[in-house]
């Protein structure tokens, strides 16, 4: 790790109320990181465990008994989190309501052009996600964890998998429900990553909110039947990778490809959606994706896209501003999602926003 990079860490965990700079960055760099005590449940392991449940919740009872509801979310998934399961809660703009503490970039996920937003897919007070090794041992927990909020009802809620779920080269990889790899512009190493995700503490958010993450969750409808009539030639075209992720020059999936050599799209079309989301591969977006497909039958299956950020203007919204007009925007139909905030690890967050 550099010494840039450990100073960094230390002042996001010294704002959490850490210890020596030595202790703080010690998690970050070992090696069974599902388990290090400083290492957020969200980013755990290179990719992430195989099923995944996500929860929107509102809340069941007055604004009066947030405090006391929030709490006793934090504590339950506390309790049910690590081991075989990784489990995080995420704030929601509408349990925000002052603007002094909320997260500057927090608010309702917005329509972007192309979207068709359903509200009982959409939004919530608190987002609970619970992931985990096997789906009998995900759905149990989701349902335990239920049990345990009565104050909260479920506005939405989604199933994930990972097909071919791997580590390679460093990076967390995956099958998307049109056959195609994703992950590689996930960073390699663990640092790396937690740069991107974690907020610090020159960014002007507020100080409870260092060491935290905004989520972007995105419920993408994937068009099953329209994809399959173009080529597999096409598909990789409107990719722009191949199904193995190799580029479409022959470079090797593990490499950063230059598209300068190709200005005009001969090879690697101007509107792919690996082109559009990353004009230059060489600086990749600054975010980390862990996104699973969902299927909930009658042709309704698609992609759950997800993913952190410390900032969501820099992160996800850049990237959708560049994907419009893409060639994959017929294929796909975003119908549900939201934006978050992942408080950091430990309890000085509730203290500043649910005061007893």
């Amino acid at each position: 790790m550099s010494s840039r990079r450990r100073l960094l860490l230390a002042a996001i965990f010294a704002a959490l109320g850490g210890g020596s700079a030595a202790a703080i960055a010690t998690p970050f760099l070992c090696d069974d990181r599902r388990n290090g005590d400083k290492v957020p449940a969200f980013l755990r392991g290179v990719a992430p465990f195989p099923h995944g449940q996500i929860l929107a919740l509102d809340l069941a009872v007055a604004r009066t008994m947030a405090a006391e509801a929030v709490r006793d979310a934090h504590r339950t998934v506390a309790a049910v989190d690590g081991g075989p399961v990784s489990v995080w809660l995420a704030l929601g703009a509408g349990l925000l309501r002052e603007p002094v503490v909320r997260p500057r970039h927090l608010k309702l996920m917005p329509s972007f052009l192309g979207d068709l937003q359903d509200p009982e897919l959409s939004h919530g007070d608190l987002l609970v996600q619970i992931t985990g090794t096997s789906a009998h041992q995900v759905a149990k927990n989701t349902q335990d964890l239920l049990g345990a909020l009565p104050q909260f009802r479920v506005r939405w809620r989604v199933h994930g998998v990972r097909p071919e779920n791997r580590e390679e080269h460093g990076r967390g990889l995956a099958r998307n429900p049109f056959g195609f790899t994703e992950g590689y512009g996930n960073p390699a190493d663990y640092d790396s990553m937690a740069g991107r995700a974690l907020v610090r503490p020159d960014q002007g958010e507020p100080t409870w909110a260092v060491g935290g993450s905004y989520q972007v969750v995105r419920i993408i409808k994937f068009a099953d039947e329209l994809w399959r009539q173009d080529s597999p030639r096409e598909q990789e075209r409107i990719i722009g990778r191949g199904r193995d992720g190799r580029w479409l020059d022959g470079t090797p999936n593990s490499e950063r490809l230059d598209f300068a050599p190709d200005p005009h799209g001969r090879i690697t079309p101007l509107d792919s959606h690996v082109r559009r989301a990353a004009p230059d591969r060489r600086h990749p977006p600054p975010l980390v994706r862990r996104s699973y497909n969902y299927d909930r039958g009658d042709g309704d299956r698609g992609l759950i896209f997800s993913c952190f950020q410390r900032d969501l203007a820099a992160g996800f919204e850049a990237v959708q501003k560049r994907l419009q007009g893409e060639a994959m925007a017929k294929y796909i139909l975003t119908v549900g999602g939201g934006y978050f905030f992942v408080p950091p690890p430990g309890d000085v967050w509730l203290n500043v926003l649910f005061p007893v």
